[in-house]
């Protein structure tokens, strides 16, 4: 049996949905045995799957690392969703809680405000980045 990278991806819980597993992948944030992997590449058992981890609150350089033991590509219970996979990731670093502090919140607009400008809308991107 093959399945698709971004199902399995999906399936063993490591994006929300199939479209932000498709987008790591498109982004190249995802490897496959040593190679940057397509969203459509099959996956096999044995394969060792490395992706950036987007968890909240997890420091943005965490590299998770799981060797494939089970193929499904359907949803499984959560109790379940371990044995797809063995982790042998690198411990979790610890956050930076001076870095969280001198992060920008998100651009805000007071009630009421209106539209922003097409100056404001450029300034708003220019902040967010690519």
């Amino acid at each position: 049996m093959e399945v698709r990278l971004d199902k399995w991806l999906q399936v063993a819980r490591a994006f929300k949905t199939r479209s932000q597993a498709t987008r790591a992948c498109s982004l190249s944030r995802v490897q496959v045995n040593g190679e940057v992997a397509k969203p459509h590449r099959r996956l096999a058992i044995g394969d060792r799957v490395e992706f950036v981890s987007r968890v909240p609150g997890a420091p943005d350089d965490w590299i998770r690392v799981w060797v494939v033991q089970e193929l499904r590509d359907k949803p499984l219970p959560k109790k379940d969703v371990p044995r797809l996979y063995e982790d042998q990731s690198p411990p979790k670093p610890e956050a930076d809680p001076a870095a969280r502090l001198l992060r920008k919140p998100a651009g805000r607009r007071d009630r009421g405000a209106g539209r922003p400008t097409k100056k404001e809308r450029r300034d708003l991107d220019r902040l967010r980045g690519p």
